[in-house]
């Protein structure tokens, strides 16, 4: 007898044959990469048994001009020697322009303004940030394929909850260019949900805090039968371990009286890599050297944890607004948290674990290792992805941080997509033509939560031509914005009754500011009323508009209908109109345009039977 191979829908034709995915925690300080072998997830190591790889690549050329790199521990050693070439912390450049960068005097290697992002100057020439950590994830990719002796089918790679476009379409590109198959990106705080979810079977509402080297996020979870849903979710893409380094170097620069701008790039180095190991040190001791050998003096100090913790509070309660925000958004307190999950390195400080146990009224959970716990649940995100786990109902229902939407008549803003809603998702509304005969409508696609274009971010401008010719708001335009997995969107606008239509994919202009993002969520909070009274007073005018346009074209097509006395009513009227509009407020303008309306009634009237006539001229009653 034939035995049929049946395979279930996703799941590979092969039940024997497995497809090997992995997952990947890209770093600011250090990555990680990790796939599930026989059923659990763990971190690959190298060939000496480390599993993390620092996050720092150094360029070189050789004798003969050829370009040379060193990745992960041998960079890392070379910082202080050669640090103008050794790049570390390139993830906080990832999307970023010149404008976005903060701390850049502190930054020993030199960098280039470049249109869109910017870029680092090596001896090996200018290297992108994408280039640079495309050549951190092609080494985990190399140490996977060594693991298993076999090519890999795809990664699962982690983002920060609050990357943006720019910065997640860079990570996507720096995947492709280190030849990795992207089955998904998802958020960081995700993937430790997944991790510790499944390694405790927990169920409930939990708050994972994920502070690493370069990023903070906060995302509130329900985790329910294998469902990770995404409530709300905060943060600072330019806040982490890194920014605690910084300040304690900043510290010691002012007590020892050494400016910042007579460092060299081999002392800026080297200060941050003796506050790097202090920082670590104090997580375990009251008191350690501060000792580092500059150009023109020697610092030197006894450093104690109270000082640093002094140094670094106004980080750590930036840390702790982030999640105040982020619960409002939810709709709930501290008292509906079962849980704090710590992840990322940098929560190894005690005094973030004290501020976060404060806060919520609990100690935080911390039995995963905070540097693997990402990874894994990456690791176990690509498995189900690949096909490989057979009957597994984990369901990831991330979200958007900021709303979606485009710019309408007067400058405002029409929200499609709002922030926080799950994804992937696709929304649409209908929007119609300004003028008569109108055969063209340019589409702006903005991202904020503030009702005026002018006060949003601007991600990309399109035109749907071809409309046919119909008089005002005949024409019904559906406008559907698609967010995919990853959170990269599309535009679609089709007009309903022609079948015209034109799309966009929504390719990042690389420079949305972390600062942008916050200032973006607090303004829509902070100025609430301003911007309702901004609105109105657009919509009005806007209406205005409108009926001076319908009034003027009645007159010029019709006027013949009208005595002299009553066009000069109607033009007295419509100068009224003209001129509130421009200098008053919303109710001045609303007066305004009923004045207008009551004053053309007859003329409306008119107009409708003379229509009417012309419509049954020469035609019968059995006709009709």
């Amino acid at each position: 007898m034939a035995l049929l191979q049946i395979s279930e829908p996703g799941q590979t034709p092969d039940p024997h044959q497995r497809r090997i995915a992995i997952g990947i925690d890209l770093g600011t300080t250090h990555s990680l990469v990790a796939s599930v072998r026989n059923g659990i997830a763990e971190c690959l190591p190298d060939v000496q048994g480390r599993a993390i790889l620092p996050s720092v690549v150094r360029y070189g050329l050789d004798a003969g001009g050829a370009v040379t790199r060193q990745i992960g521990y041998e960079a890392l050693a070379a910082q202080v020697e050669d640090p103008e070439n050794t790049i570390a912390s390139v993830k906080r450049l990832m999307g970023r322009g010149m404008q976005d960068i903060g701390s850049r005097a502190q930054l020993p290697y030199k960098l280039i303004d470049k249109p869109g992002m910017v870029a680092v100057l090596t001896v090996a020439g200018e290297k992108s940030p994408v280039e640079v950590s495309a050549e951190i994830l092609a080494t985990l990719r190399y140490r996977a394929e060594d693991t298993f002796n076999d090519d890999i089918f795809g990664a699962v790679i982690t983002v920060p909850a609050y990357f943006d476009d720019a910065q997640r379409q860079a990570t996507k590109d720096a995947a492709q260019l280190a030849g990795i198959h992207v089955l998904r990106l998802i958020n960081e705080p995700t993937a430790a949900a997944i991790a510790y979810g499944l390694d405790n079977g927990s169920e409930g509402v939990y708050a994972i805090y994920d502070l690493g080297g370069g990023t903070f996020d906060i995302s509130i979870l329900r985790l329910s039968q294998g469902v990770f849903e995404v409530v709300s979710t905060g943060g600072d893409s330019a806040l982490g371990g890194d920014d605690y380094d910084r300040a304690l170097v900043q510290w010691v620069l002012d007590k020892a009286g050494v400016a910042a701008d007579t460092l060299t790039p081999g002392d800026k180095a080297a200060l941050l890599q003796t506050a790097r190991a202090c920082k670590e040190a104090l997580s375990a001791t009251d008191s350690v050297a501060f000792s580092a050998r500059l150009t023109r003096a020697n610092v030197q100090f006894d450093m104690k944890a109270a000082d640093f913790e002094a140094a670094t509070a106004s980080l750590t309660q930036r840390t702790l607004t982030a999640v105040r925000k982020a619960l409002r958004d939810a709709q709930l307190g501290k008292d509906d948290i079962q849980g704090v999950v710590l992840v990322g390195g940098s929560t190894r400080m005690p005094q973030v674990r004290r501020a976060v146990g404060s806060f919520f009224g609990r100690e935080p959970l911390t039995n995963l290792n905070p540097d693997e716990a990402v990874a894994l649940g990456a690791a176990v995100s690509a498995n189900q992805l690949a096909g490989n786990a057979a009957g597994s109902e984990l369901l990831l229902l991330d979200v958007i941080p900021l709303s979606l939407g485009i710019e309408t008549m007067g400058g405002l803003v029409e929200r499609i997509v709002p922030r926080n809603q799950t994804i992937p998702t696709a929304m649409a509304q209908d929007f119609t033509t300004y003028q008569d005969g109108q055969t063209a409508l340019a589409l702006h696609v903005v991202q904020g939560e503030r009702d005026l274009v002018a006060d949003c971010r601007s991600l990309a401008r399109f035109e749907l031509r071809g409309i046919p010719p119909m008089v005002a708001g005949a024409a019904r335009i559906r406008v559907t914005f698609t967010v995919d997995a990853d959170g990269l969107l599309s535009v679609n606008a089709k007009e309903q009754g022609s079948g015209v239509e034109a799309r966009i994919d929504v390719k990042p202009s690389y420079g949305l500011s972390d600062e942008d993002i916050a200032r973006m969520l607090q303004e829509s909070f902070s100025t609430a009323q301003q911007d309702m009274q901004a609105r109105a007073l657009a919509e009005a005018q806007v209406d205005a508009n409108r009926m001076l346009l319908a009034t003027q074209s009645a007159l010029t097509a019709d006027a013949d209908l009208l005595h002299e006395a009553e066009k000069t009513d109607i033009n007295r009227l419509m100068a009224e109109l003209a001129r509130i509009r421009q200098h008053g407020d919303a109710a001045q303008i609303e007066a305004a345009v009923k004045a207008l309306a009551d004053g053309t009634e007859n003329f409306a009237a008119q107009r409708m039977n003379r229509g009417i006539r012309q419509a049954l001229a020469g035609k019968n009653i059995a006709t009709v």
